[in-house]
This record gives structure tokens, C-alpha cells and sequence, in this order.
């Protein structure tokens, strides 16, 4: 099973996708961008779940393709 991730990039003030939680895809402006691509990368390789961080890098939001 793949895992994204949207995790916050504080350094950018951005929102970053990352597979396994190790290799950033791209960063995004908005969350929602962000949330967006990773659902949609999640849905073309299923089995795969994406993982939504908030600020404090916890676990938001779950959701399996």
C-alpha cells in the first residue's frame, strides 16, 4: 500500500505531497492543492491511503483509495 502525505512545508509557508513520507512529489501553495494532488495520486495507485498533517504535524485526515 503507498501512503501520501500533505504535510506543511515551514520553511516555504506551503503544503508538500510526499510518497512513503520520504520523497516530497511537489509543494503547493494551498492545502486544498495539496490535499487535491494527493487524493488524485492515491486514486491512480491504489491500493494507497493519504495522510493529512495539520500545523503541529498531526494526523488530520485519513482516507483510503
Amino acid at each position: 500500500m503507498n501512503d501520501y502525505s500533505v504535510v506543511p512545508d515551514r520553511g516555504v509557508n506551503g503544503w508538500i505531497v510526499k510518497l512513503q513520507d520520504v520523497a516530497p512529489t511537489e509543494t503547493y501553495t494551498s492545502r486544498a492543492e495539496a490535499i487535491e494532488e494527493a487524493e488524485r495520486l492515491a486514486k491512480e495507485n491504489t491500493p494507497s491511503r493519504v495522510l493529512v498533517y495539520d500545523s503541529k504535524l498531526e494526523i488530520e485526515e485519513e482516507k483510503k483509495f
